[in-house]
């Protein structure tokens, strides 16, 4: 599963390079993780998450594809699919909003709330945290 995840963002990163910045996040919450992404065309999304604070052989990893379908100056509202391995293994539906409040929007912050489906049951994510992009067009 590891792998699978692992090939997918990394198709989804290389699809159109000419178009894409980098960036990393930061996500705070009861399962706190850190994320890799590349925005395609200012509305796709690929990211690759990291669980942190924990054991690294309990470390989860989670591979998702989010739609930017407002995307403002100050602000971006987004809605993906994605997959989680190792630790509550499963699907991913985030939400989530991403505020710029200075005249860059290379920093900012974010809010998510993500269900997560595993196991027949499903856990509500909510977590809160910071933005970086290394490139702007």
């Amino acid at each position: 599963m590891h792998r699978l995840l692992t090939i997918i963002f990394f198709y989804f990163c290389f699809i159109n390079v000419s178009f894409a910045q980098f960036g990393v996040s930061v996500h705070q919450s009861n399962l706190p993780f850190i994320g890799l992404n590349y925005e395609v065309n200012e509305r796709f999304v690929p990211e690759l998450r990291l669980g942190m604070d924990t054991r690294l052989n309990n470390m989860s990893v989670e591979a998702v594809a989010t739609y930017q379908f407002v995307n403002k100056e100050d602000h971006e509202i987004y809605v993906g699919l994605g997959g989680r391995a190792n630790n509550l293994a499963g699907l991913v539906i985030p939400l989530g909003a991403h505020f710029f409040p200075f005249s860059s929007k290379n920093f900012g912050f974010h809010i998510e709330l993500a269900p997560i489906i595993a196991d027949g049951s499903t856990i509500v994510r909510g977590s809160w945290g910071i933005r970086y992009r290394f490139r702007q067009k």
